[in-house]
């Protein structure tokens, strides 16, 4: 059972920093077209190269491309330096359409170091050109993989699965996949960051508006149809919609978001299914925090970063 203060949504509970942050966000992303506006080969180009208001993550030295069989063909691997204590099944954001896994080294190699885990980020087709079923035939083949044969070649059963935004959503479709297949067992921990869990937007979405921080409800809108492409019905499908699929036997998860969210509902509606259905659930609420915040250098995000990380030990241990 998770309970939340109700004081961390009031607005006298945002920091100063967070305040002055939001501030500066707001005003930096409405000097640009919003993320629907611009075609998606521009916006993939410009992050490769570090541009934009999103920090780059990388690519770092010490994360490696290695070859992987699925059909996106990658994954990128960060690793410990002893003996790894588990392997963290990494799924990038990006709203199905842009992101990387080399911009998310930093993030990899912070969990490898504080955790002693393998981290396995999933490199996955993407929308529109890639519509649905694609990214999640990626993240389901190589998640079968990593249990398979990368357990064994890194002599550690201890496995846990997560993402950032789209990535926490593929994340859980993949373990309701690897249940299917009757080896969900094998993940023992699940870590998501602002996922988004209903495709059909819930009402925190939903009536959020052209207010762009990060996320905007047009932008949102964009993303899902990228994602589901000829076939809406998928929208509100249970298997492109987690939060409509049977959640029992998930294991233990932590989800974490900003109030300044609009997917907020997304993960506190998830994390109360994951709960109902009998499994574990730990909710982290960060006052003032938008969407991804965590990739920002101020004190939330290190603190939900450094939370991340304690549970992820926690089922290495």
């Amino acid at each position: 059972m998770f309970t939340i203060d109700p004081a961390v949504f009031r607005p006298e509970s945002i920091s100063a920093e967070t305040a002055k942050f939001n501030e500066w966000l707001e005003a930096a992303l409405a000097e640009g077209p919003a993320l629907h506006e611009v075609p998606p080969a521009l916006t993939r180009q410009a992050r490769l190269e570090g541009k934009g208001l999103l920090p780059s993550g990388g690519p770092l030295d010490g994360s490696d491309w290695r070859p992987a069989p699925t059909e996106a063909g990658e994954v990128r691997i960060s690793l410990p330096k002893g003996d790894p204590s588990g392997i963290f099944i990494h799924i990038h954001g990006g709203g199905w359409t842009i992101g990387s896994p080399t911009q998310c080294d930093d993030w990899m190699q912070y969990l490898a170091a504080e955790t002693g885990c393998v981290c396995v980020s999933i490199k996955y087709r993407l929308g529109p050109e890639e519509p649905w079923p694609a990214c999640a035939d990626d993240c389901e083949a190589a998640a079968v993989w990593v249990i398979e044969e990368l357990a064994k070649k890194y002599g550690t059963d201890r496995i846990a699965i997560g993402g950032e935004s789209a990535g926490a959503h593929l994340s859980a479709v993949t373990l309701n996949r690897l249940k299917a297949r009757g080896i969900g067992d094998a993940v023992h921990g699940a870590l998501f960051h602002y996922g988004v869990f209903d495709l059909a937007m819930t009402p925190s979405m939903a009536n959020w508006g052209d207010r762009n921080m990060i996320l905007s409800t047009p932008t949102v809108d964009w993303f899902a149809d990228n994602l589901v492409g000829d076939d809406p019905s998928l929208l509100r499908s249970a298997q492109a919609s987690p939060i409509l699929a049977d959640l029992s036997g998930m294991p233990p998860a932590l989800f974490q978001v900003g109030t300044v969210d609009p997917l907020i509902d997304d993960t506190l509606f998830m994390a109360q299914r994951w709960m109902v259905a009998g499994s574990e659930a730990a909710v982290n609420v960060y006052p003032g925090g938008v969407h991804a915040f965590d990739m920002f250098d101020i004190t939330i995000a290190k603190e939900a970063r450094a939370a991340g990380a304690a549970f992820l030990k926690d089922i290495f241990s």
